[in-house]
């Protein structure tokens, strides 16, 4: 340029020839971060807007949310490594067997499993809408192939390009195990992290709150959390042995067999600590008779499960009804919150466009349970790292036990391995996790693959790593809170040592083995006990 900084006219008109190139983006609601938590917050804030007369997008309104980013990552690296190894291990599983894995119960393949479920699907209705009267047409469809944008755990950005029909998708996409996942604050309500599944684009189904299933052995501790709430200590014992559960069912005597997962009985008097840490059946069901199943049904809801819930003899092993992650995470940290149960929050206040704050939404708790009975279930949760073969210590593995860590958890297996869970607490988080398949009859057919403990405890385990590393966040390793009330009732009873790390804590299967005996020992499910 000369000094009149005005460019020669040369170099205008060889710019003027220059194309323009645009880096030309629109953003869409998929794009960036995991969708899943984005998803519900917009939920929860059009909800807000229909009630007050707000408008989200004309407004410019701004909401800030409790989603931490940095731990969001976390989690989400934490379910994706974990489901990709896993992936990988489900496929190599059915491979070797030479089947598909949709199965019934006794292990067999079940017939024309995708045709049935196509028949189910958005895409069928609309093409069966579209060939009325015209199987041959509506047949061609169904197996019509072209190329289609699909998921993947090979590649870096998770899709890649098959040639396939919507028969041949439909099969694709059966076979991926999918899994939710949620971080919480227990003293605030705050949700950390939140992974409705495996990648929003291909999967949109939520499984941190709209997802739910039976939660297998995870739901144990409201039944030890009844007695305890009811004049039980945890060093009360009761005997490990076989057990009829005599009752009555719409004016008709019934009775219930329940087994351990390992057909054995060790005879031993165990406290009940033990028998939570690990996951024994027959001592549950003799706690659950004790207390009273409606009982038990009461506190789950009153700790922050808010589904339906059948107050029946086993459901203290999972089959009284299906929850979400979402309000498992929600009972459980009233444990870790002194017995206060937080309202779980994605939300913290609304702005205008001018920065006015419209709504403050502040933590909101309630009292569900004494103080020094939410601490005691805390003693009780650590039990699965703390007692001889507790369900929880896989997690011996990972690096979490500095500076006199505690983790307190439960393991949970539902019926045939369909669900796979853990409920993971520290001193300032809790978290829970599931694993399992669209459809309950997709999973693995063995405790080596298939229990809560080697799917759901490993992401959790990665996770943690993951944020006790991160130097940024502010969560250190150490001990749980001690009591802020004197505790009146024993404790201190740990069972005689055995090798601290088991070499098979067996989890419990919930269903399997417990509610076919139902009935009067027919082998019959009463329709009041869901088989699944």
């Amino acid at each position: 340029m000369g000094q009149s900084q005005v460019l020669p006219a040369a170099e205008i008109a060889a710019l003027k020839t220059t194309p323009i190139v645009l880096d030309y983006h629109v953003e869409k609601h998929i794009d960036g971060p995991d969708t899943y938590f984005r998803s519900a917050i917009s939920q929860f804030v059009d909800a807000w807007c229909d009630s007050t007369g707000h408008d989200m997008y004309r407004d410019g309104l701004k909401i800030y949310t409790t989603i931490d980013s940095r731990m969001q990552a976390h989690a989400e690296d934490a379910l994706h490594e974990r489901m990709k190894a896993l992936q990988r291990q489900f496929d190599n599983f059915w491979r070797n067997k030479g089947r598909d894995p949709w199965v019934d119960d006794e292990g067999n393949e079940i017939p024309n499993f995708i045709a049935t479920q196509m028949k189910r699907t958005q895409s069928y209705k609309t093409l069966a809408n579209r060939y009325k009267n015209q199987p041959a047409r509506l047949d061609s469809a169904l197996n019509a192939k072209r190329p289609m944008k699909v998921f993947t755990w090979k590649k870096d950005d998770g899709d890649t390009t098959l040639v396939m029909s919507p028969l041949d998708s439909l099969a694709y996409y059966k076979h991926f195990l999918r899994a939710g996942m949620m971080t919480m604050d227990p003293y605030t309500g705050h949700i950390k992290a939140w992974v409705g599944g495996l990648d929003y684009r291909f999967f949109q189904y939520d499984h941190v709150k709209q997802g739910r299933r039976q939660a297998g052995s995870t739901f144990k501790p409201f039944v030890y959390l009844t007695a305890l709430d009811n004049g039980y200590s945890p060093c009360d014992r009761i005997r490990d042995e076989r057990v009829t559960i005599n009752y009555v069912e719409n004016g008709q005597p019934m009775e219930w067999k329940p087994d351990n997962v390992t057909r054995e009985y060790t005879g031993i008097n165990m406290t009940l600590r033990y028998a939570m840490a690990r996951s024994v059946n027959s001592v549950t069901a003799q706690l659950t008779e004790k207390v009273g199943w409606e009982n038990v049904a009461k506190y789950a809801h009153k700790m922050g499960i808010t589904s339906p819930l059948l107050a029946v003899p086993s459901i203290g092993l999972g089959s009284g009804g299906d929850v979400s992650v979402f309000e498992m995470v929600n009972a459980y940290s009233t444990f870790m919150n002194n017995g206060f149960r937080s309202e779980p929050r994605l939300v913290t206040r609304i702005e205008d466009r001018n920065g006015n704050v419209i709504k403050q939404f502040d933590p909101v708790q309630k009292r569900a349970i004494s103080a020094e009975t939410a601490w005691l279930m805390t003693y009780m949760l650590r039990g699965g790292m703390e007692e001889p073969g507790g369900t929880s210590q896989a997690l011996w593995d990972y690096e979490l036990f500095r500076n006199n860590n505690q983790i307190g958890g439960k393991t949970g297996t539902t019926s045939n391995y369909s669900d796979g869970w853990y409920m993971g607490m520290t001193k300032d988080l809790v978290t829970g996790v599931w694993v399992g398949g669209e459809d309950r009859s997709t999973h693995f057919t063995g405790s080596q693959q298939g229990e809560g403990g080697r799917t759901a405890l490993p992401i959790f385990g990665k996770f943690m790593e993951k944020i006790y590393r991160d130097k940024e966040l502010d969560y250190t390793q150490g001990p749980f809170p001690q009591p802020s009330v004197k505790i009146s009732k024993k404790y201190n009873c740990v069972s005689p040592a055995e090798p601290r790390r088991r070499a098979e804590p067996v989890d419990t299967i919930a269903a399997d083995n417990l509610l076919e005996r139902m009935n009067a020992g027919t082998g019959g499910v009463p329709d009041s006990l869901p088989r699944r």
